[in-house]
């Protein structure tokens, strides 16, 4: 697995990271035994750059994640880089959230991410969610203070604006910015991947395979009661068909290629820019496997405008979340 660069910092990532939230919650019933099986398997790929946040499972993530550490040791710690979130709030069985940025909270739950992944230091501390009623030099100069106290090494953003994204990285670094970003989640070409860029800060992209909606593996008729997916609006009705379509293109064009849609997916956003991290979910080895394959795959010039053009956004039916899923998003 090759490596690219996380921050200013210039910290050793693999080029293709691992979103772990799925090993907790949201996608059915999860099986700790098969996920560190999966950890594992992630680790002898090369794959060393793990996502998860405090809210995933309440807590259970960042556990499972601490479990899996503390049985190989400093060894195993030494070999990871471990990013984890604070600031969506939610209450058990509900979806919605509230967000705090608030410097209390900030601290108290860097001190509970930390001691349930057994580490002394959080290698990168995302804002998960951004509330605009607390100043962003407040916000920024609580996360640098536990920079400058040996408890976090970068820091980072999910979801906020290029302006956001500016005002933070004055106050002091950002080392990355969190977005959804895929073939039809196309909102950080319009400003933000430039912004990066010109930052050096490094874009990570979650759901890079449409929470598996652009795999064509699942039929979301047979997602399980708890599954959220069930309510996104790009996969029901009307919506879910138009999509759909744009799926079975990408399958035909990745079987011509002898790949799968996953691979062709992931190597589009390995090949667009050098400074996208993306990080695919999956608690399962063989689709751990399939997506490692991607980073390998060549795409030409040609290949990506074709693609670009496949899922050109106005293409796509649906929004990316329902209301409550929106709350603490910048628009782009």
């Amino acid at each position: 697995m090759k490596n690219r660069t996380l921050g200013q910092a210039h910290t050793p990532a693999s080029s293709l990271g691992l979103g772990c939230m799925g090993m907790s919650e949201f996608y059915g019933a999860s099986d700790d035994i098969q996920s560190h099986k999966t950890l594992q398997r992630a680790m002898e790929l090369g794959i060393n750059f793990w996502d998860t946040a405090d809210t995933y499972g309440f807590g259970h993530n960042e556990s499972l994640i601490g479990h899996f550490i503390a049985q190989g040791g400093p060894a195993v710690r030494k070999q990871l880089v471990i990013a984890t979130k604070f600031g969506i709030v939610r209450e058990p069985g509900k979806y919605e959230r509230r967000i705090d940025n608030s410097p209390t909270y900030i601290r108290s739950a860097c001190e509970a991410s930390l001691r349930r992944l057994q580490v002394d230091t959080i290698d990168l501390y995302y804002c998960h969610r951004r509330n605009p009623e607390v100043p962003i030099e407040d916000m920024v100069g609580a996360m640098a203070d536990l920079v400058h106290a040996g408890k976090v090494r970068q820091i980072g953003l999910s979801e906020v604006s290029p302006s956001t994204l500016r005002k933070a990285h004055a106050v002091y670094p950002i080392a990355a910015l969190q977005s959804e970003y895929s073939l039809w989640a196309r909102e950080p070409e319009y400003e933000m991947l430039q912004v990066c860029a010109e930052l050096a800060t490094s874009f990570v992209a979650y759901s890079p395979l449409g929470r598996a909606f652009l795999t064509g593996t699942f039929n979301t008729t047979s997602l399980a009661g708890n599954d959220f997916r069930k309510i996104l609006p790009r996969m029901r009705g009307d919506a879910e068909a138009t999509n759909r379509l744009l799926v079975e293109a990408l399958g035909r064009f990745a079987a011509a290629r002898g790949a799968t849609n996953a691979q062709i997916a992931l190597a589009w956003l390995l090949h667009k820019h050098p400074h996208v991290l993306p990080i695919p979910g999956t608690r399962r080895i063989t689709y751990l496997e399939q997506n490692a394959a991607a980073t390998d795959i060549v795409l030409s010039a040609d290949d990506l405008a074709r693609l670009d053009q496949m899922f050109a956004p106005d293409k796509v039916a649906g929004a990316r979340y329902p209301d409550a899923g929106m709350v603490g998003i910048e628009p782009l």
